[in-house]
């Protein structure tokens, strides 16, 4: 594997990945690993093993989760809307069906926006993006197995 072009299509699809992440959010990150073995067919010629496809799908996930977790933060803490963000998921929570106006529901909601509480949640995230998005690097790479040539 061409670890220069491999590192320009993760960062291209975990662009991508982020872009469409606003609009389609579990089918963006899935999206996101294969367009990472996409581009790096385009470019190098080259169809991966199911293996790499799959590094290389989960390396673009990781770069579309931490292009999202940056706008966040920026978002919430820059623009000082971590009250109005808190209370927005306690109203998710309820709609979803927890009894989210319950003291110990609020307390657990507002202890996610404390520093190890995000880092928590970013950890989280990141294994979840990361899933996923190897899951469609591997697939894209089977999928186009019979379309390029083998590595």
């Amino acid at each position: 594997m061409d670890r220069a072009v491999a590192a320009r299509s993760a960062i291209k699809a975990g662009v991508l990945g982020f872009l469409l992440g606003m609009f389609l959010p579990f089918i963006a990150i899935v999206l996101a690993g294969a367009l990472a073995v996409y581009f790096y067919r385009r470019e190098s010629g080259f169809v991966l093993p199911a293996a790499l496809g799959s590094r290389l799908g989960g390396a673009a996930g990781v770069v579309a989760t931490a292009i999202q977790s940056i706008y966040f933060v920026i978002w919430i803490f820059a623009f000082h809307r971590q009250k109005e963000y808190v209370d927005s998921m306690t109203r998710v929570l309820h709609q979803a069906g927890a009894d989210s106006w319950i003291l110990y529901m609020q307390d657990s909601v507002r202890v996610l926006f404390t520093p190890g509480g995000l880092a928590f949640t970013l950890i989280f995230v990141m294994i979840f993006a990361l899933a996923l998005s190897a899951v469609g690097g591997a697939m894209a790479s089977l999928w186009m197995r019979s379309r390029g040539r083998q590595l």
